[in-house]
């Protein structure tokens, strides 16, 4: 078992792909394929599991990657160290629910590393995706919501996943409008009012349910919806229409209070958005200064508007 080996264990991890991960490297698809073969034959496990919808890391997988992670990491600080060279680039990457907080934290984290080298990811998708993202290492943090709806489903895949949740905050829902909605100046709406408008909602692809909805407010029996696929278009569409959709109260800077508007919702549900990250994986230094500025950010922008909820 070399280094090298390694390295392409991790890339292959992280492209989720071998031919992916064999253009970043530099090196011929069979020549990756073969040393992760090698590598596989040596330890006597299978790393990654191969289907036709690509590869994914097996059980045994998931343990190794968390230990070669934690090996390369120490050779490159020990070469960092030793060799005379500029410290490797820091890496960090977090798969989340399409929330505003989120991005912005995480802009103050680059900010905080400018002139610093690294290679970070924001990954806004689909609830599904988040949790296996983070299961098989391919983000250190995940960001999403428990309620009394999901949590025996979530909690199960954590359980499986070997993934622990942190609680950031807790809100009731809030409907997401437009300045010119009219309900935009009310204090506070009903699900029942709310039912007259379209519902606009993230597409959970071949995982659409209730369990992974990244909605507050489930209305199985609105006439009128939407399906988005990404935060610019679920604005946009806010914006220009009477439509709305359902969230954790806090807008992106920018567009609260001058495009959009939030207004809670009549309901005694309360929702928790928390992280989810490996048990069995020590945060690193950089996923702590995250999780630090998430908390900074909604202290901020939301306990303060929101103290009768806390």
């Amino acid at each position: 078992m070399t280094l090298q080996q390694l390295r392409y264990a991790i890339e292959v991890a992280g492209c989720g792909s071998i031919n992916e991960a064999a253009k970043r490297l530099f090196i011929s698809q069979p020549s990756l394929s073969n040393a992760i073969k090698d590598l596989e034959q040596e330890l006597g496990i299978t790393i990654f599991d191969r289907t036709n919808r690509g590869i994914t890391l097996s059980a045994a997988g998931v343990e190794f990657m968390a230990h070669a992670r934690q090996i390369v990491e120490q050779a490159e600080l020990l070469e960092s160290r030793y060799k005379n060279k500029s410290r490797s680039a820091m890496h960090f990457a977090v798969s989340t629910q399409h929330y505003a907080f989120a991005s912005e934290a995480f802009a103050a984290l680059l900010e905080g590393h400018m002139g610093e080298e690294y290679n970070f990811s924001l990954r806004e998708t689909q609830t599904y995706d988040i949790i296996e993202d983070v299961r098989t290492l391919r983000s250190d943090l995940g960001i999403l919501y428990l309620c009394d709806r999901n949590s025996r489903v979530m909690n199960k895949l954590f359980s499986d996943g070997s993934l622990k949740f942190t609680p950031l905050f807790n809100t009731q829902p809030h409907a997401f409008v437009g300045i010119s909605h009219p309900l935009a100046r009310r204090e506070i709406v009903t699900a029942e009012e709310l039912k007259s408008y379209p519902y606009i909602t993230f597409d959970q692809g071949e995982n659409s349910s209730l369990h992974f909805a990244e909605e507050m407010l489930p209305l199985p029996e609105t006439a009128r919806g939407i399906k988005v696929n990404d935060r610019a278009t679920l604005s946009s569409l806010l914006a220009s229409t009477n439509g709305y959709t359902v969230g954790t109260g806090i807008l992106a800077a920018e567009l609260d209070g001058s495009v959009l508007r939030s207004v809670p919702v009549d309901t005694r549900e309360l929702f928790t958005i928390g992280w989810i990250a490996h048990k069995d994986r020590r945060p690193s230094a950089i996923a702590a200064s995250y999780i630090d500025l998430l908390n900074d950010l909604v202290a901020r922008r939301y306990f303060a508007a929101n103290q009768f909820l806390f």
